[in-house]
């Protein structure tokens, strides 16, 4: 039974890691990541590729 309860709470203590690294990248690196993305669309639009 005392192993059983150990094995919960490092279950327990890892997803709520993993739902901390989820929340960290979601409201930091995301967003970052998506206007970089956005901007290399919008440059790619609106350049002029030279034609032969």
């Amino acid at each position: 039974m005392k192993a059983a309860t150990g094995e919960l709470n490092l279950t327990v203590i890892t997803l709520i890691a993993i739902g901390l690294v989820i929340a960290f990248f979601t409201a930091f690196l995301y967003p970052a990541i998506k206007n970089s993305i956005k901007n290399t669309w919008t440059n790619i639009s609106t350049s002029t590729a030279p034609t032969d």
